[in-house]
């Protein structure tokens, strides 16, 4: 059967950019420029957007494209492992951004019904306390909440890719730039707000340290889903017609923008009400909620904040699933229907629930030092990604060669662009001994990461 194709290249766009605009840059990227120096973090995650990120989209481009397959039939037999590797990616990912989820639907809800009151003005031991009663010492609740939130993912996958995913993002992507804008004009005409917008933009460069470089290049991969198989499934459904260059190069500008505009929509508030920035990945739950608090009709605006939050996270999660189904779709030769069963509910059961319980039941079992939703995000984001991405540039770069990927990129030499020639002797040489380099020197990160196994 023909493999089924984007409507257009705007559908395309919009579903990538869906896929790539999720936590990691309304959750994740906010609280790693607080933890990192502000625009030190900035400066060096833009760079490596470009000269490491958009380099590596067309690399994932090229192998979808190219085999019209799942992300692991792409890949030759004695490569296939790497399409393996990304499908760990994804099932770790997907472990615990379901429960990130089913938090924000928690949220919402306790907004709504008023047991978080913020229409007065909250204290930062009032938003742990709720964090404690409502997220931590409530499995049953966030349980069901994870629950409902991957219903709502089985009811659109079962759909399929068009007639599924891409027809929801193209009604989701609208509205979660709709809510963006206005958060982000809410808060930086806030008395105070050009505190926060200088700590997000200045670069303070004594803030930069090895370590930092493997976060942003982990941050890049997170934020662009590169190295699990998301770009390399999407572009699987991609026409041959569709020029890889416009494309990889949108889907790096509207990542950015996005990401910058989440900083934006949340630095200037917590300078303008003297909050920390550095509060980590409970920034969102416990210390916005604070500056809602002190905002006028701040419940609403908390209500868009969080609701532009899930539909993030669902525009994300769909093709992560997505890459996982596919292969026991394809490669299995399994039913569309018991794939997304086994898919949706096998990581429900194998890693939802482990992680949703790990702050409450299972806090003390800990894995190298962390809790297990904790080793979920750390593993992914900076490690499986990493390695995977760069074992794509590999295999593109010297299994496929020269004459095939420029073959590729250039939809068979009809494309003339210079570009094409420089793009591949420069992920031929230079992006894998950076992509090295940054993995060595954040190694003693790693290291400690390791040895807290021990202690």
């Amino acid at each position: 059967m023909k493999r089924q194709t984007w409507t257009n290249r705007l559908t395309y766009i919009l579903t990538v950019a869906g896929a790539t605009i999720g936590f990691g840059a309304t959750w994740r990227f906010p609280y790693m420029v607080g933890e990192n120096g502000g625009g030190a973090y900035v400066l060096l995650f833009i760079i490596a957007m470009f000269l490491v990120g958009v380099p590596i989209i067309l690399v994932e481009n090229i192998i979808g494209r190219r085999a019209h397959k799942n992300s692991v039939d792409c890949f030759s037999k004695k490569w296939q492992f790497v399409g393996y590797l990304g499908l760990f990616g994804s099932y770790a990912i997907m472990a615990y951004y379901m429960v990130l989820g089913a938090w924000v639907i928690s949220y919402i809800v306790n907004i709504i019904t008023n047991n978080l009151d913020l229409t007065q003005v909250i204290t930062a031991e009032q938003t742990s306390l709720h964090y404690v009663n409502h997220i931590e010492k409530s499995p049953l609740m966030i349980a069901i909440y994870t629950f409902v939130f991957v219903l709502i993912n089985w009811i659109i996958l079962r759909r399929g890719v068009i007639d599924g995913i891409e027809r929801s993002v193209k009604y989701l992507m609208p509205l979660l730039f709709l809510c963006l804008i206005a958060m982000v004009i809410r808060n930086v005409t806030l008395d105070g707000a050009l505190e926060g917008i200088k700590f997000y933009l200045y670069p303070d460069f004594s803030k930069i340290t090895p370590s930092i470089f493997l976060y942003v290049i982990g941050q890049v991969f997170f934020a662009l889903s590169l190295g699990f198989g998301v770009m390399i499934t999407l572009s699987s459904y991609l026409d041959k017609k569709e020029d890889l260059l416009k494309t990889a190069v949108i889907t790096g500008v509207v990542n950015t923008l996005v990401a910058v505009l989440a900083g934006f929509m949340i630095f200037p508030s917590l300078f303008s009400f003297g909050l920390s920035p550095d509060a980590g990945p409970s920034l969102v739950f416990k210390t916005l909620p604070i500056v809602f608090s002190n905002m006028h009709f701040g419940n609403i605006f908390a209500i868009v904040f969080f609701v532009l939050l899930l539909t993030a996270a669902l525009t994300t999660s769909l093709p992560i699933y997505q890459v996982i189904i596919s292969v026991l779709e394809e490669k299995f030769k399994i039913s569309k229907k018991t794939s997304i069963n086994l898919v949706l509910g096998g990581i429900f059961v194998l890693g939802n629930i482990p992680a949703l319980l790990s702050y409450g039941v299972l806090d003390d079992v800990l894995i190298f030092g962390r809790n297990i939703f904790d080793t979920f995000d750390f593993v992914s984001g900076n490690i499986l990604f990493v390695i995977t991405a760069l074992l794509c540039v590999l295999y593109v770069a010297f299994i496929l060669g020269k004459d095939e990927a420029l073959r590729e990129i250039s939809n068979d030499y009809e494309l003339k662009n210079p570009i094409y020639k420089a793009w591949f002797y420069y992920i031929k040489y230079i992006i894998p001994v950076v992509i090295i380099i940054i993995f060595i020197s954040g190694f003693e990160n790693l290291k400690s990461y390791i040895l807290g196994f021990f202690n």
